[in-house]
């Protein structure tokens, strides 16, 4: 049997309403213990429900701000989706012009993802979309902004940078993401493939908005692609 002496958890928290409630009444100048019993009781009930007013709203503000957090995230990887993405450009777009810093956007395409969703299946195409989000995430700084633009698709705003920045982080990207190998454990018959990507690179200047800038360095990402091709 417990000690009676013992705190039980529903009496400690009654005790912390409680000491809540006196805070609560002294801040406005209140001291239940001078007021008749009545009007004391009563007070108190009334500072009780302010206090659980505002759990409520603490609640429902974050529940807000993880419902906002969900809205943002693309439904597979731990990046923007498009949408997000857009306002966040736009905001970097923002203090680019107000500040006079730079700004570039890399627009990364995988080749042959494809070829892994048609010999591996779906299943490991969202793995490898997955594995290059991260990869993304891991290989750019705290303050550039990472999304997926569309199926295999990813775009990153590398604020305050320089073209010639830019386009040496995108040139190191496709060797990163060149040197990622799909096979199958299981099926040894299944040839492995090595991914890739194109990337093109495009600087921001004033009169752009995030659309324009995303369009552009697509197109950038296209030649850099028909290059390759060209290439091989």
């Amino acid at each position: 049997m417990a000690d009676s002496t013992e705190q039980i958890p529903g009496e400690e928290a009654e005790k912390a309403r409680q000491s809540a409630r006196r805070e609560l009444l002294c801040a406005i100048g209140l001291d239940p213990d001078s007021l008749p019993r009545q009007v004391s009781a009563a007070i108190q009930a009334l500072a009780g429900e302010v206090l659980r007013l505002r759990e409520d709203q603490a609640r429902l503000n974050q529940a807000l701000e993880d419902a906002a957090h969900l809205a943002d995230r693309d439904a597979l990887c731990p990046v923007f989706n498009r949408r997000a993405f857009e306002r966040e450009v736009t905001r970097e777009i923002s203090l680019a012009e107000r500040y006079g810093t730079p700004l570039c956007l890399i627009f990364i395409d995988l080749d042959r993802f494809k070829l892994i969703n048609d010999r591996f299946g779906h299943a490991t195409g969202d793995k490898v979309i997955q594995h290059v989000a991260q990869t993304l995430l891991d290989n750019v700084r705290q303050s550039d902004i990472v999304g997926r633009l569309g199926g295999d698709e990813f775009g990153i705003a590398l604020t305050h940078a320089e073209l010639p920045d830019a386009v040496s982080k995108a040139k190191a990207l496709e060797a990163i993401i060149g040197a990622i190998t799909v096979r199958d454990a299981e099926n040894s018959d299944l040839e492995t493939v090595h991914l890739g990507a194109s990337c093109g690179t495009v600087l921001w200047t004033r009169g752009r908005d995030a659309a324009s800038l995303i369009a552009e360095a697509d197109e950038t990402m296209f030649r850099r692609k028909s290059e390759k091709k060209r290439s091989r």
